[in-house]
């Protein structure tokens, strides 16, 4: 209970944002911080957070950094303050389902008997549905109050996407504080969303009734080659299929052509020494036959961007972090694969330790050089297609640098930790790459 007045009460902080500056708000984040963290902390109060799952319950008993969460809290509203600073009510609204859509997910999960979710038993679906519930009406609620001029209408469809978006984020079966990865990635979503506009899609309708066909059909064919490769696995290839139509959506031949080459790149560098690889344990399992879990880490951020493309009026600006977005996961793939095989020592890069080739967070010279070159190899076709210009070029192949290198960061520290998969921290190096792409492009 005291953590949830808590959380309830730094929320009041919210309604201030109508009448202060970016500035200001962030400077008002930033006391909360230094209060929980060097006066609140000293009083005797149980402020983790608990769980409707015994098991769950009973291994956050045995945190040692029970306050880690709580102390996010601020962090993560000064971030959506800094990020979103001409933005405030998307940093409002991600705030609020941080706040509001949690605390009700945590409440309806411990008052309520209800099944528990099929993809994380410690999470019922008593708490995900009020999440959701809570979430779309405290992210309408604030974001209005923030900015009234906003339409009811689309402000409602976005806080209820973006609340479907937190609950999945929340019940994710991960053991990073969603104190951290709700905000974030709500955050992201309703500033992209707030971009839409029916007059953008209404311009590419005449060209999209065609090319959905070709999408179809080009994509099915896709689907069955790798599946008769034995490059994905059926839950694979059928995601990777629609997100396939998806990123032929957005711009026809020319973005399928990029994913084409990302999973040409992929597949061979996975291939290239598979039994050394196996030998040393550590090659992908059934021969790197790709799950949904890989389509979705490596894929799902760039055909989100795909879909931008054709439903905002920012084309160049979704176009460079589509393109950002598929240059990281190529050098991902290829400096993991690549360095597995051909190097045997590997550092971390955090501490410049020396570990096996393979393990997280480390990094090769062999390595980092072969993904920087599959990078490129995406980002060269991109700009020879015309979907991006020569300066879009070097942004997106900088963004992907810098996502690759958040990667190995994530791998070094919170990955080791057994707080996150792999999956997790691919998705978040891609989505990473693609951000920073945009924050250097949208105008």
């Amino acid at each position: 209970m005291p953590r949830r007045i808590l959380l309830l009460s730094l929320l009041g902080l919210a309604l201030l944002l109508p009448f202060v500056t970016w500035p200001q708000a962030a400077l008002g984040a930033l006391f909360a911080l230094l209060f929980i963290r060097h006066l609140l902390s000293q009083l005797d109060f149980d402020l983790r957070k608990h769980s409707a799952s015994p098991a769950s319950t009973a291994s956050l008993e045995r945190d040692r950094s029970p306050w880690t969460g709580i102390i996010l809290y601020p962090i993560s509203v000064l971030a959506l303050i800094l990020i979103f600073r001409h933005h405030l009510d998307v940093a409002a609204a991600a705030w609020a389902l941080m706040a509001i859509g949690d605390g009700a997910a945590a409440v309806a999960g411990q008052a309520l008997k209800s099944p528990a979710l099929p993809w994380n038993p410690a999470k019922t679906l008593a708490g995900f549905t009020a999440f959701i519930l809570a979430g779309t009406a405290g992210a309408l609620v604030l974001a209005l109050w923030v900015n009234p001029a906003l339409p009811v209408s689309k402000t409602l469809l976005i806080s209820a996407l973006a609340a479907l978006l937190g609950a999945a984020v929340e019940s994710a079966p991960i053991k990073l504080d969603d104190n951290l990865t709700v905000p974030l990635s709500t955050g992201g979503f309703i500033f992209c969303a707030w971009l839409t506009s029916r007059s953008a899609l209404d311009s590419n309708l005449p060209y999209l009734r065609i090319r959905l066909i070709l999408a179809v059909v080009v994509n099915l064919a896709f689907a069955l080659i790798a599946l008769r490769l034995k490059s994905a696995s059926r839950s694979g290839a059928t995601l990777g299929f629609v997100l396939g139509v998806l990123i032929y959506l957005g711009w026809g031949w020319k973005s399928f052509l990029v994913l084409f080459t990302f999973f040409l790149l992929g597949s061979l560098a996975t291939r290239l020494g598979y039994g050394e690889k196996l030998a040393r344990g550590a090659a992908e399992r059934d021969r790197g036959a790709r799950s949904w879990r890989e389509a979705l880490a490596n894929v799902g951020p760039g055909a989100f961007f795909a879909v931008l493309v054709i439903t905002t009026h920012h084309q160049t600006a979704f176009l460079v972090a589509f393109t950002a977005a598929f240059a990281e996961a190529a050098g991902d793939t290829v400096s993991s694969e690549l360095g597995q095989w051909l190097a045997t020592d590997a550092y971390l890069i955090t501490s410049f330790r020396r570990v096996r080739a393979g393990e997280n967070g480390g990094v090769s010279l062999v390595g980092s050089a072969a993904g920087l070159a599959a990078g490129g190899i995406i980002v060269a076709l991109a700009w020879s297609l015309g979907l991006v210009s020569a300066g879009g070029a070097g942004i997106a192949l900088a963004a992907a640098a810098g996502g690759n290198i958040a990667d190995s960061l994530i791998g070094a520290t919170i990955e080791r930790r057994g707080l996150v998969t792999n999956g997790v921290v691919n998705f978040a190096g891609t989505a990473l790459a693609g951000a920073l792409a945009l924050a250097c492009t949208i105008r």
